[in-house]
């Protein structure tokens, strides 16, 4: 198997006419998600909100389980508030901004990015950075039975990651399909098991990375996780299976469907919240017009739930006028108001159905 891992990338891909023609109709709503996003001229709040519903199902993958309700509330950063499972799925939302951010600035993700990647997820023992001690395995936690043998040597993974990040960076000329490739490496990350713990999460956000990487996405906004929970045992499935003499199909086919699927229910979310923010806005405007701000509208959006210190930093308010207008909103009916110990949070209760799959336009 260590063999087979520096055989990577595979010379060739066999490509059947139905595999190309997922190829293709993966482009295609990949390519109509990348016109959509912009439709919302604050990306901030696509890349807020769909961050923390990616963060949300990759990490159930790895079943680590929260709710919508626990996840926004921990966004408030609210002491009495501490729920272990929601802090951990935050921190796969925060891994991924810093990844979109390193790409940004370097145009190219190093070792060390991927380190630091890893590193945001994991708190605690084992802790962060590459596997350096012998006796991690890849197993079945019901029946304890040992699926794979990842590579055991400190040294030898980090060759092997140090490939895979050249592949990862280098320029699609003419080969293998960008959507390819990124399937590729998904496998292969997942293959080579750099890190302790925390692997699924990171190879997760290495997809979405790539897709920025080369231009098939201005932002990190393809929700690939919700496909992959909704069939998780196909994924686990295809994720232990070795491709038998270079024939992928079976996988490319599997991760190009998610692509297609998935970009087809993110332009829909992404309508969805554009129509519930110009309604919003509307109606603001129409009854509280003397506290219409845009800045007032994008905070209300960028998180389902919110606080009288987001719009003193987003509106640039003193603290009673923040709080007024939270109140002038809740009172007509905008937001819900709640009390959590002694702080008042606000709920944008459309968007929180909305990011729940309950929104009803």
């Amino acid at each position: 198997m260590i063999s087979d891992l520096y055989a990577f990338p595979p010379e060739k891909v066999a490509q059947s006419d139905t595999l190309n023609r997922q190829i293709v109709m993966a482009h295609r709503r990949l390519a109509e998600l990348k016109g959509v996003a912009p439709l919302l001229p604050n990306q901030d709040i696509l890349l807020n909100t769909l961050a923390l519903q990616e963060a949300k199902d990759s990490s159930a993958i790895e079943n680590i389980i929260t709710s919508h309700d626990e996840l926004f509330k921990q966004e408030l950063d609210i002491p009495q508030f501490n729920n272990a499972a929601a802090k951990e799925v935050g921190r796969y939302s925060e891994a991924l901004k810093l990844g979109f951010s390193r790409i940004e600035t370097k145009g190219e993700l190093s070792l060390e990015d991927l380190v630091a990647i890893q590193a945001v997820l994991v708190i605690g023992e084992p802790g962060p950075g590459i596997r350096s001690r012998p006796g991690t395995i890849v197993g079945n936690s019901a029946t304890r039975k040992v699926i794979y043998t990842p590579p055991q040597d400190h040294d030898q993974i980090v060759e092997l990651l140090e490939r895979l990040l050249n592949f990862f960076n280098e320029a699609v000329d003419e080969g293998l399909d960008p959507l390819v490739r990124m399937a590729l490496i998904h496998y292969q990350f997942e293959k080579i098991h750099p890190f302790y713990d925390g692997n699924g999460r990171t190879g997760r956000i290495l997809n979405l990375l790539y897709l920025v990487q080369h231009g098939l996405l201005d932002l990190p906004v393809l929700y690939l996780s919700r496909y992959i929970i909704r069939e998780k045992n196909a994924y686990l499935t295809q994720l232990r299976t070795d491709p038998l003499d270079d024939n992928w199909e079976a996988w490319l086919a599997f991760m190009l469907r998610g692509v297609e699927l998935t970009s087809m229910e993110t332009i829909e979310t992404i309508h969805q919240l554009r129509d519930l923010m110009a309604d919003t806005q509307e109606k603001i405007k129409m009854q509280l017009p003397k506290i219409y701000s845009l800045d007032l509208l994008n905070t209300l959006f960028k998180h389902p739930y919110t606080k009288i210190d987001f719009v003193i930093r987003d509106v640039g308010v003193k603290r009673v006028t923040a709080g007024s207008y939270l109140d002038a909103l809740a009172e007509a009916g905008f937001l819900e108001k709640q009390k959590i110990w002694r702080s008042n949070y606000y709920i944008n209760v459309p968007l929180f159905k909305l990011l729940q799959g309950n929104y009803e336009s």
